[in-house]
């Protein structure tokens, strides 16, 4: 069942990796700062935000040159087996 066409895919995996990634860096950094306490929740919950507005457009920018990055240290698979 799929909702966006396939030209959207870089833009769905950026919503869903940013998501994801600032929701849990930030439960991690907040519980370090603040500990568990009353104010917790609200405390994790703005920091979430504000990191997933950073985050999003951070992910969308950088993803092209994390691409090159990779592409350069890692090997391409040959096109043909390599006989020994």
């Amino acid at each position: 069942m799929s909702f966006l066409p396939c030209k959207c895919a870089t833009y769905a995996f950026s919503l869903f990796m940013s998501f994801f990634m600032s929701g849990v860096v930030s439960l991690v950094v907040s519980l370090v700062n603040v500990g568990w306490s009353e104010a917790f929740w609200f405390v994790w919950l703005k920091a979430w935000l504000l990191s997933f507005l950073i985050a999003f457009p951070t992910i969308v920018a950088v993803t092209p040159i994390v691409r090159k990055l990779v592409n350069l240290v890692v090997a391409a698979e040959p096109s043909e087996p390599v006989e020994p």
